[in-house]
């Protein structure tokens, strides 16, 4: 019979997931790790698996916290509101003091060895994940209307998905809510009428 944890799980997770959006996934060492969560390795490798393996479950973590503004934004009623939402519920975690700045699964791979790796391809599939969401909810504000029949719903995810990473890129290089706002109004002028 194993041990019983001596350690809160989902507050180790909390702090291997701000290790990993500080120093990225390649940048961060099994000791950082040990040393955020408190852990020792035999520890962090019976709750959570290997490295990879925890930066799988760090990366969920990251889509059910801080990444929630998402499903928020794709239940508003229009496409712009849901683009506007997507935009703005970036830069608040991109921005917010209490966190690294920038974007976990923007930054936190852009360094890693290959897309074809494990790491990257975790880092595909969920970001692919999210891009599906957003083109189905496109899709259906085209259907409905909400969009003019020529919008391509790709384009527009394929749009403010890079519009995104591209501020996270500027909130990691010390760009402030303000800077980020107005992307968000450069970008909203472009929106399909």
């Amino acid at each position: 019979m194993g041990r019983a944890r001596t350690f809160d799980a989902d507050e180790a997770l909390d702090r291997a997931m701000t290790v990993f959006w500080r120093k990225g996934y390649e940048g961060t060492s099994l000791s950082d790790l040990t040393q955020a969560m408190g852990i020792n390795r035999p520890s962090l490798y019976a709750a959570y698996g290997n490295k990879q393996e925890l930066f799988r479950k760090v990366l969920e973590r990251y889509g059910e916290g801080p990444l929630s503004y998402e499903r928020e934004a794709l239940a508003q009623p229009t496409a712009r509101e849901v683009a506007e939402g997507l935009l703005r519920g970036a830069a608040d975690v991109q921005t917010d003091p209490r966190t690294p700045a920038g974007c976990l699964a923007t930054l936190g791979t852009t360094y890693c060895a290959e897309d074809s790796s494990a790491v990257g391809k975790i880092v595909i599939a969920s970001r692919l994940a999210g891009h599906a969401a957003i083109r189905a909810r496109f899709e259906r504000a085209r259907a409905e209307g909400d969009l003019p029949a020529n919008a391509n719903p790709r384009d527009l995810t394929n749009y403010i998905g890079t519009i995104v990473c591209g501020m996270a890129v500027l909130a990691a290089s010390g760009a402030t809510r303000k800077e980020l706002e107005r992307v968000i109004e450069l970008t909203m002028r472009a929106w399909p009428h």
